[in-house]
């Protein structure tokens, strides 16, 4: 299971984009005027056809193969937090020591007449 998210792969992430287009298209064909209406029909039975024909004609088998994977192991990943803690920290408080410097700037009042 080398190509999962969150333990999903990526058939769940098709049948998800599908359904979202096509509730997207169905509220779209919706809002239309006219016969344009009743193409909302159309797109949700094509979701439908799409969302079965991924679930019931899968493209890899569901047993696992008999041989182990190789595993990568990240042996360096707490420095890397630690790294990316100190990164974010030193980001936060430059961003909120520039910051009452943007809005304490003053702005000077431009004179009304020039003579």
């Amino acid at each position: 299971m080398a190509s999962t998210v969150l333990g999903v792969g990526t058939g769940v992430f098709l049948v998800s984009l599908v359904w979202i287009l096509a509730l997207l298209l169905g509220m779209m064909l919706l809002r239309a005027s006219g016969s344009a209406k009743l193409g909302v029909v159309p797109v949700l039975l094509l979701a439908l056809i799409v969302t079965l024909a991924l679930v019931f004609f899968p493209r890899s088998s569901e047993t696992t193969s008999p041989f182990k994977e190789i595993e990568i192991v990240d042996r360096f990943f707490i420095g890397r937090y630690v790294l990316l803690s100190v990164v974010s920290a030193v980001f936060l408080v430059a961003l909120f020591m520039l910051v009452p410097h943007h809005f304490l700037e003053p702005v000077y009042a431009k004179p009304l007449r020039k003579h």
